[in-house]
């Protein structure tokens, strides 16, 4: 950096200096690992060391300098003993000031950097510093004030002999420093600015980096590793869903779900009955690895959730050879399915017939073109524009396979989690038809070399990340099932779906007929709540209890506040988030006068419904209670949000209010 530069951001920052003192290590010790709390300047006065800071190695022998910004590693290690001074201190910038500043402090960051140097005026520093450790002794504001003097004419010094000698500092990966600090925090309650604040950056400089690195957001990452770490404990413990949450930073397990299912695509519970269902494969595996999937696609593995390299283990070479040769086998089948004519039929398979038959019998156009040649039309997306076939015959989806077939389109394959849904009995949909779309696996991406093997030309992608790994295979529309923390209505989703095929008019018919079947239900239920009762919805089981919100809760209340305008009570329009974890002891302060119950014979509900708080509820009394729903082997249809599952909730909850009016 030059030094001009690196005057002008020490002139517009507030220096806080946050300790001054001694260290010495006798002859043999160590210290491993330490990791930095603030900016430090080490300056060494007497003996030798080795000393190492974030993997770079300094040979320390009399008078030598050492800066390191906050959370660098440090490690020193000495034969024949070393002393040496340590300042810690925080750099503030001062607002307001001119916007080149700010750039320069976000770009440059120079009290992060790492850097060493042996001073030409050292002793001129080591008076300075004893001047400043004997002043920090003092209690004084004074005495404060003179180390603070102290410390900027030291700094002065050394800037000096930074410019002369030109030293170029290392800058420190504020990408690594971060996600060690994830993974250091993953039990704790960590927000983005928290991260930021820790590798001291701004929030929108941190948020690029990750996109740029890990093409996720800071908060995306966190969760991402949050659900492996609960994943791991679900599979390798016996601890509840609450226990689970609290150690990997979530409140409650009602918002370990949510993050879990939004990341797995489906629930903490039967993610582990399906895993512990599965049988183990044989092979090691790094044999196992996808061979369209960079193997390395990031630096770290999720072995005890530490961040190293992975290279593959004794393994590496001869997997290295068996997966290429596997890589080469399948571009060549590509290039020879791509010079060969495969004609969609009308139920989404192919004809096949030779080249030549297929240059002889296709008629063209005036224009040259064939008269089978798809057509295309654009379609807009968050990641821009992408052209679409016009009339896709071989689609294929990690999410949404409900939405699709509603508008009649079957796809050729999904993961493994949307084809058990428990919708699908009650669609009226053949069996056939669902056992012909192939089982794509159960995880997100969709399993790549499978996906080859369909020949999809379009594919549906619900999550970011995974997007990249599609394109490569077809043509991808990216439609995000989340969108931060919050996900669109399952109604907007179905007219984005519908946009894609253009099939709007076929989607807004369905919505047609479902807001008339709405009016219809309202009038079935007409008078059983009373004016002036309120309802409320609370959801139990797992040894845990969620009241849901009025806004942007699950487990049907969609259906019953928004659709039906059922009145919730108070409590739950005040909500801020979708949901409330609570205790038995506050139950009745959130109960309205008629209380709808999902999850009543899942595991843990009895405690609550045997409680003499449950009993001594106005609602339980006069039998104003409606149970419904379980998450059961395959959940229900309050689960999902599809079109099938919305008629579905729509039926059930309408019906359970019927029973009770007779």
């Amino acid at each position: 950096m030059k030094l001009d530069d690196h005057l002008l951001l020490w002139n517009h920052v507030f220096i806080k200096i946050l300790d001054v003192r001694i260290h010495a290590l006798k002859p043999g010790e160590e210290l491993c690992n330490y990791v930095l709390p603030a900016s430090t300047y080490l300056y060494f006065v007497e003996g030798s060391a080795r000393v190492t800071m974030d993997g770079h190695n300094h040979m320390v022998d009399g008078f030598y300098i050492v800066h390191g910004g906050k959370l660098a590693q440090l490690s020193v290690e000495t034969e024949l003993g070393v002393q040496y001074f340590i300042i810690l201190y925080k750099a503030i910038l001062t607002l307001p000031c001119r916007m080149e500043i700010q750039l320069l402090m976000e770009q440059q960051r120079p009290f992060q950097d790492q850097y060493a140097l042996i001073p030409s005026k050292p002793l001129d520093l080591y008076r300075s510093m004893e001047k400043m450790q004997a002043e920090w002794q003092q209690s004084s504001t004074l005495a404060k004030l003179q180390v603070r003097a102290l410390f900027y004419q030291w700094v002065y010094t050394l800037l000096e002999d930074l410019d002369q000698q030109t030293v170029q500092p290392h800058k420190p990966d504020l990408v690594t420093k971060a996600t060690e600090y994830i993974q250091m925090h993953l039990h704790e309650s960590v927000t983005l600015k928290d991260m930021a604040e820790e590798v001291e950056c701004s929030a929108g400089h941190l948020s690029r980096l990750f996109k740029q690195r890990l093409n996720v957001s800071p908060i995306q990452f966190l969760a991402q590793k949050r659900t492996e770490r609960a994943a791991y404990l679900l599979i390798h413990t016996d601890a509840t869903l609450q226990q689970i949450a609290e150690e990997v930073g979530y409140p409650d397990a009602h918002s370990l779900s949510r993050s879990f299912k939004k990341i797995k695509g489906l629930s903490p519970i039967r993610y582990k009955k399906e895993l512990k269902q599965k049988p183990k494969q044989d092979l090691p595996r790094f044999m196992r690895e996808n061979a369209l999937q960079a193997f390395y696609s990031h630096d770290y593995n999720d072995i005890d959730y530490q961040y190293q390299k992975d290279h593959g283990g004794e393994l590496f070479m001869q997997g290295k050879f068996k997966v290429t040769a596997l890589s080469m086998l399948l571009c060549l089948t590509l290039l020879l399915t791509a010079c060969s004519s495969n004609v969609p039929t009308a139920n989404g398979g192919q004809s096949e017939t030779s080249p030549a038959a297929a240059q002889t019998d296709k008629p063209t156009s005036e224009s040259g073109k064939s008269a089978g040649q798809a057509e295309t039309r654009t379609v807009s997306t968050l990641k821009g524009d992408v052209v679409v076939p016009a009339n896709p015959q071989r689609v294929a989806s990690d999410q949404y396979m409900g939405y699709l077939l509603k508008l009649g389109i079957v796809p050729v394959g999904v993961r493994t989690f949307m084809l058990n849904e428990s919708w699908i009995d009650k669609s009226g949909i053949s069996p056939d038809i669902i056992a012909g779309i192939q089982d794509l696996g159960g995880e997100f991406p969709m399993n790549l070399e499978k996906l080859v093997a369909l020949e999809p030309d379009l594919i549906i992608g619900s999550i970011d990340k995974n997007v990249e790994d599609y394109e490569k295979i077809a043509t991808t529309v990216f439609l995000p099932y989340w969108e931060g923390e919050t996900t669109s209505g399952p109604l907007e989703k179905l007219r984005r779906i519908a946009g894609v095929f253009g099939k709007e008019d076929e989607a807004e018919q369905w919505i047609t007929d479902y807001y008339a079947k709405v009016d219809e239900a309202k009038k079935q239920i007409d008078g059983i709540i009373k004016e002036g009762e309120t309802v409320s919805i609370v959801q139990i089981g797992n040894k845990s209890m969620y009241v849901m919100a009025a806004e942007g809760g699950n487990y049907g209340s969609s259906t019953i506040y928004e659709m039906l305008k059922l009145p919730p009570t108070k409590q739950a329009k005040e909500m801020e988030e979708g949901f409330e974890n609570i205790s038995l002891e506050v139950l009745p302060e959130y109960m309205g006068d008629h209380i709808f119950i999902y999850g009543s014979k899942d595991d843990g509900a009895s405690d609550v419904l045997n409680s003499e708080v449950w009993r001594r509820l106005p609602a339980v009394q006069k039998g104003q209670v409606y149970a419904y729903g379980s998450f059961g082997d395959k959940g229900d249809e309050f689960v999902m949000e599809d079109p099938y599952s919305l008629d579905l909730q729509l039926e059930t909850i309408t019906n359970l209010l019927v029973k009770n009016k007779r």
